[in-house]
């Protein structure tokens, strides 16, 4: 018997009973949609925590003095790129460098323990969200600037505003308490609340002049193309390097946040083998129940000389086609549901506690083919391999036994 009769037949069997076959493919169904819409929003979750984070000031790839994480003082500076290195780094999607030095800074109120960051402001604009956070006043012009930006918090627990003039302390490399008042010219309001008290922007040129670092730089910042994948381009860079200078992914930079994504990975498929698993178990029982009133057919079929493993297939036929219909819909489901909501879904109301996880108050569903891929090759495999045990005990039935069933 060819494959192309025995599907006909397992296609018209599926039917005979049709609400057996409607209640087990709308559990199909509905368990397909919840494991790809609920992994939409988990990897939306998880995809704006990486990408929140990146977006802090850590980029994909960073350079630094061999001593500067450890000891993140000005006397652990870098010396500007040279032509070779520059060369390298402009095969980057963008690149930048930055002063990053603690410091404290003082209002007519208030004083804070700080980061102070010097930055190309142009260059700085390709790789943070700092350009596009700024609610009052303006972003920082090019060519040493004697303006600061400030964080929305931060200016709140200094009691001061737009226009208003700060004091910033840091020391110099010969470990003097350098001091500097500045105006503020804009005020930024980040994802994160703890980011806006945290870091203070001033013109990298200028910074270097308060501090006497002349071109001493923190670090070197690169955005490649794929965060996932960066041994290649981290090894074409280092080769770059003089000897007292490290490079390092984000992955070294933010255990946390490479951990967090490595955990939601791993529960990704966790949660779609949970939800098929209980699946499979209904599954599993709607097709021993449809082999047993079928006996009496199965016994006539083997008596006229049907092999055993054709009757095998053809049960497994029928499972599959159940769950290729289950997995389409269910697919389909998810895409229509989860398509309007990529515009982002408003959380605002649990903002605060999102803010701990890195997550802002707008949430994007993420639909990936790799997450639909996965779902449907889990539903496959398990759904099959659940059908086996009823495909099998249908195919060992004694011909004489079966016809004699009532």
């Amino acid at each position: 018997m060819n494959i192309s009769l025995l599907s006909q037949l397992a296609w018209r069997n599926l039917w005979r009973n049709h609400r057996r076959t409607f209640i087990m493919l709308s559990a199909i169904t509905i368990g397909v949609w919840a494991m790809i819409f609920m992994t939409a929003l988990m990897r939306g979750m998880v995809d704006q925590m990486v990408e929140n984070g990146l977006n802090t000031f850590t980029g994909h790839i960073q350079i630094h003095h061999e001593n500067y994480l450890d000891d993140p003082a000005i006397n652990n500076s870098l010396p500007y790129p040279g032509p070779e290195l520059i060369a390298e780094l402009n095969n980057s999607p963008a690149w930048t460098t930055r002063v990053r030095v603690p410091a404290v800074v003082n209002s007519e109120r208030e004083s804070r323990g700080v980061m102070l960051m010097g930055i190309e402001s142009e260059k700085e604009k390709a790789l943070s969200f700092l350009a596009d956070s700024i609610v009052e006043g303006r972003y920082l012009k090019a060519e040493k600037e004697k303006g600061v930006l400030i964080g929305k918090k931060l200016a709140e627990k200094l009691e001061t505003e737009l226009g208003k003039r700060i004091v910033i302390m840091s020391q110099d490399p010969d470990n003097n308490i350098v001091d500097v008042g500045v105006r503020i010219v804009g005020i930024y309001q980040a994802e994160l609340r703890a980011t806006e008290e945290q870091f203070i922007f001033l013109d990298q040129g200028y910074t270097q002049k308060i501090l006497g670092i002349k071109n001493q730089i923190s670090e070197i910042e690169t955005r490649e193309e794929n965060f996932r994948d960066l041994a290649a381009r981290k090894t074409v860079i280092e080769s770059k390097l003089e000897q007292n200078q490290k490079i390092q992914d984000w992955r070294h930079l933010n255990k946390l946040l490479a951990a967090t994504l490595g955990m939601m990975d791993g529960f990704v498929l966790i949660w779609m083998l949970v939800v098929f698993i209980a699946l499979s178990f209904g599954l599993v029982n709607t097709l021993i129940m449809a082999v047993f009133e079928r006996t009496r057919e199965f016994g006539l079929m083997l008596s006229l000389g049907m092999k055993p493993r054709l009757i095998l297939s053809q049960v497994l036929f029928e499972s599959l086609f159940l769950l290729v219909l289950g997995l389409t819909l269910g697919t389909g489901l998810a895409w229509l549901a989860i398509k309007p909501m990529e515009s982002g879904i408003d959380i605002s109301v649990v903002a605060e506690g999102m803010a701990k996880m890195g997550v802002g108050a707008t949430l994007y569903p993420s639909l990936e083919t790799r997450d639909i891929l996965t779902a449907n090759l889990i539903v496959i495999l398990l759904g099959v391999s659940a059908s086996f045990l009823p495909a099998f005990k249908a195919s060992r039935l004694k011909p004489i036994e079966a016809m004699n069933v009532n």
